[in-house]
């Protein structure tokens, strides 16, 4: 093991052309008959031999790689975000309020993009990582939503056609008594 240590050790040093011809390397045994390598000798032994190191391995390439195009590619995604639940001027019957809506992104949304949904042209709760919302007691009449595909920096990068639906709600007519 200990011998395994100081050949990589000579190896390491050997393979660094500055170190090979800016400092000497000394070679002993220790008492227990190790082989020790430093770039100074023993103090006090004549035993310590200079090791000869020869000039570093230089290994040139013989494949031309300028003509090689190895810059990052800028993958230019182009996000289409439809609505596809409530239909475009539909009318949803739903005497509690409750409006399911549906998107569908283009191409396979990634980590980290989020959905923002716009009620009547203000956002709708926060912006969640899937194209279902669930919006609850809204009022009767005509309403427009819309959605927005937002990246990691908050910046919208791709929105949905606006679609218009109205929400009927039955109300019952009180007697005068």
């Amino acid at each position: 093991m200990i011998i395994r240590v100081i050949i990589t050790a000579l190896i390491v040093s050997l393979s660094f052309p500055t170190l090979a011809t800016s400092a000497k390397i000394y070679v002993w045994r220790n008492e227990a008959g190790v082989l020790v390598f430093s770039d100074s000798p023993r103090p006090g032994a004549e035993e310590a031999e200079e090791v000869e190191v020869k000039p570093g391995n230089v290994v040139k390439s013989n494949v031309d790689t300028s003509v090689l195009d190895i810059t990052p590619k800028e993958i230019d995604e182009k996000y289409q975000v439809e609505i596809t639940q409530p239909e475009h001027n539909g009318t949803v019957r739903d005497n509690t309020g409750s409006v399911h809506v549906k998107g569908r992104i283009k191409p396979v949304f990634k980590r980290g993009l989020k959905i923002q949904l716009i009620l009547d042209g203000k956002p709708y709760q926060k912006p969640q990582t899937h194209s279902m919302f669930a919006l609850r007691n809204v009022d009767r009449g005509e309403h427009k939503i819309k959605m927005q595909l937002i990246d990691t920096k908050g910046k919208v990068i791709a929105s949905s056609e606006e679609v218009t639906f109205y929400m009927h709600r039955a109300v019952v007519a009180r007697q005068a008594r």
